[in-house]
């Protein structure tokens, strides 16, 4: 099974990308609906809200009075506080009972308007966003939803900016303009991303990758796209977690690297890292045994290892234990590349000579790295004692 968070801003067409999604054969959990659900009359959660903000909530038939209750608590930040705190709860509780009816293999897809702004993101392996530029949403919520522009220009500036949706989304649905494009572009995904998203968490197999080495220029997405990770295996690693960092070549500015984001979390010791490389299913990550770490003296070391069902977005996760030297070891090298432009430099043109020769895995091209890593590695631990580096 795969968990998808969806949301949008009022007016970007958010329920337009359920309905296809739903057709392509999504399970859909719409949060509104839910909403509506729990708050039907006569239900206790109902008579806790009049109790809450009175009476004058109710219509004349005992029902919710939508309108009413959005005029008590739009301007008021303390009254939507009390408003969540009764009606999310009873949401995410009927939400998983219907998610425990779902097949094994059912891409669950959770319709939540304010999934960025309850900060719910990190309880999803994918995030997908629709947007539409403020003007579309505003001329859709007049015309088709009856709104005035003033009251429409209101709800969309309470909700959570562009660039907070942007920081949570894994997949941008840009809905400005023409449907049947974004309509396409949901089958598209549904296709190429979801479904064997699904069928690789399932299996625990990881996503095909790359036979040859890729390199590609410095992008500088990537610290947002490895946070997004890290704020989800945080969610996972709770309590047993030391540190969780962003490590590796897409960590350090200005170095050209394959398009892969890897992770290190430190923990007490190796059978927390093996439970919970496992655990790190829930946030669409599939665990590899027999992954070592190999020390500059020949020998090795166990260690967690989960990598990427997302056929989009290729992870490395290493789950390393306290008394493991790799840790500090991956930490220090990162810091010192960062510092000094010249290694930067050296480590880019080694990199671009051994992508330009024929490999016979990506594991052979790895390894051709050592003996500048290794020596990397010497000059850093030199600059580590003369500038006290300690991991932050």
């Amino acid at each position: 099974m795969l968990r998808v968070g969806l949301t949008g801003g009022i007016g970007s067409g958010k329920s337009m990308v359920a309905a296809r999604l739903a057709q392509c054969g999504a399970w859909i959990i719409d949060s509104d609906r839910i909403a509506r659900e729990v708050l039907k009359p006569g239900t206790a959660a109902l008579r806790a809200l009049a109790e809450e903000f009175s009476e004058e909530i109710l219509a004349e038939d005992g029902a919710l009075d939508r309108a009413a209750l959005a005029a008590r608590v739009f301007h008021d930040a303390d009254a939507r506080g009390r408003l969540n705190a009764l009606v999310h709860p009873l949401v995410a509780a009927r939400s998983a009972e219907l998610i425990a009816t779902a097949p094994p293999e059912a891409i669950v897809v959770q319709d939540i308007p304010l999934l960025v702004e309850a900060g719910m993101t990190a309880g999803f392996p994918l995030v997908i966003v629709v947007h539409a530029d403020a003007a579309v949403r505003l001329r859709r919520l007049v015309e088709q939803r009856g709104m005035v522009s003033s009251a429409a220009a209101a709800r969309i500036a309470a909700q959570a900016t562009d660039e907070q949706r942007r920081t949570a989304a894994d997949v941008w649905l840009d809905n400005s303009g023409c449907r049947e494009d974004t309509l396409v572009a949901v089958e598209r995904l549904w296709a190429q991303r979801l479904v064997p998203f699904e069928s690789n968490l399932r299996a625990g197999r990881r996503a095909p990758r790359s036979a040859v080495p890729v390199l590609a220029p410095p992008d500088d997405s990537w610290p947002q796209q490895a946070q997004r990770v890290i704020t989800r295996v945080e969610k996972v690693a709770a309590g047993r977690a030391l540190r969780i960092d962003h490590i590796g070549s897409t960590a350090v500015p200005g170095l050209d690297a394959k398009d892969v984001l890897d992770m290190q979390v430190v923990v007490a010791d190796l059978t927390v890292a093996q439970r919970l490389a496992a655990d790190l299913s829930a946030v669409g990550l599939v665990t590899l045994a027999g992954r070592l770490d190999h020390a500059r003296d020949g020998t090795t070391r166990d260690k967690g290892y989960a990598t990427n069902a997302d056929p989009a977005r290729d992870v490395n996760c290493h789950v390393r234990p306290l008394d493991s030297p790799f840790w500090r070891e991956t930490l220090l090298l990162r810091d010192w590349l960062r510092t000094h432009p010249a290694g930067v430099r050296e480590y880019t043109e080694l990199k671009h000579r051994l992508a330009a020769q024929q490999w016979d895995s990506i594991d052979a091209y790895a390894t051709a790295k050592t003996p500048f890593l290794r020596s990397a590695l010497d000059r850093a631990e030199q600059w580590a004692l003369r500038s006290g580096w300690f991991p932050a």
